[in-house]
């Protein structure tokens, strides 16, 4: 297997149940080797991790663009009659046959590598945020979850400085023990450099925005305590809503740290988020 770029999806591997690579063939008259057979390499996506069925044991990280890992060997050839040849047995009838190459069953897990990560309460906004940042096009609806899958955007911040943004599916208490998306979600904020952490200020379901915070930052350390120490920004989105820069105000009181009111709408806060980032990103180069 080797990660390819350009590769983003494991879909075409996953509408087939065996994968198997040709065989060698025989070896031929004046003493010829039989050919030998070409690797047969599945291309997958930069941050596939292979996965031994049967044992559980992580294989490799393909984590980096161009990295491979052999899964299955094939079997080394047989002898022919020629190599048992000697100065006693001159005509030797004796040969081996080839060895069966190796069977594996693999389970692949892909996730997402991103720069920088969206995360929150389902329905934060996220999905609308990355839209306005970016040109991605993810869908965007008022119902919870409607990001099943992770979506890719690139952001230009200038003309020779871009970098990778997330949406997230969306996150609910639980989590770390696989309720609702759970670990589909958590296995792929893994790979984000920085979380952005989107709250809601009023919530469709009538919760409050600093609860949902704690939680969400909950679910985060108990599914992985590196996630807790991982560069956070926290914004409120919607910051066009009444009420809502008093929610951001409370909840930077609250967390003592800054939070910025954005807005996909009027595009209040949007440079100042992009400024963040690039700085948490300078920091970690």
């Amino acid at each position: 297997m080797r990660a390819q770029p350009g590769v983003d999806s494991l879909a075409p591997l996953a509408h087939r149940q065996q994968w198997r690579a040709a065989s060698g063939e025989s070896g031929s008259p004046k003493n010829c080797h039989g050919r030998m057979a070409e690797d047969l390499v599945l291309l997958v996506p930069p941050g596939t991790v292979v996965i031994d069925e049967a044992t559980g044991l992580v294989l490799k990280d393909l984590a980096l663009p161009g990295e491979t890992i052999v899964v299955a060997k094939g079997g080394a050839g047989g002898w022919g009659n020629l190599h048992f040849k000697s100065s006693t047995n001159r005509a030797p009838r004796e040969t081996t046959p080839g060895e069966t190459g190796e069977v594996r069953r693999l389970r692949l897990e892909l996730k997402v590598i991103a720069d920088v990560g969206l995360v929150g309460k389902p329905n934060a906004g996220k999905s609308t945020l990355l839209s306005r940042l970016s040109r991605a096009r993810p869908e965007i609806a008022d119902y919870a979850f409607t990001t099943k899958k992770p979506m890719l955007g690139i952001v230009a911040v200038s003309r020779d400085r871009s970098f990778v943004l997330a949406d997230l599916p969306g996150l609910i208490e639980g989590a770390h023990a696989g309720i609702g998306l759970g670990h589909e979600f958590l296995r792929h904020v893994e790979r984000a450099g920085i979380l952005v952490h989107v709250v809601e200020p009023v919530p469709v379901d009538g919760s409050d925005p600093l609860t949902n915070y704690r939680a969400i930052r909950m679910e985060l350390v108990r599914y992985d305590e590196s996630l807790g120490r991982r560069p956070e920004i926290v914004v409120v989105s919607k910051a066009e809503l009444p009420g809502a820069e008093e929610i951001r105000a409370a909840l930077a009181t609250a967390i003592d740290r800054e939070v910025i009111a954005v807005s996909a709408v009027t595009g209040q806060g949007l440079d100042r988020l992009l400024a963040a980032v690039v700085t948490h990103l300078d920091a970690a180069a």
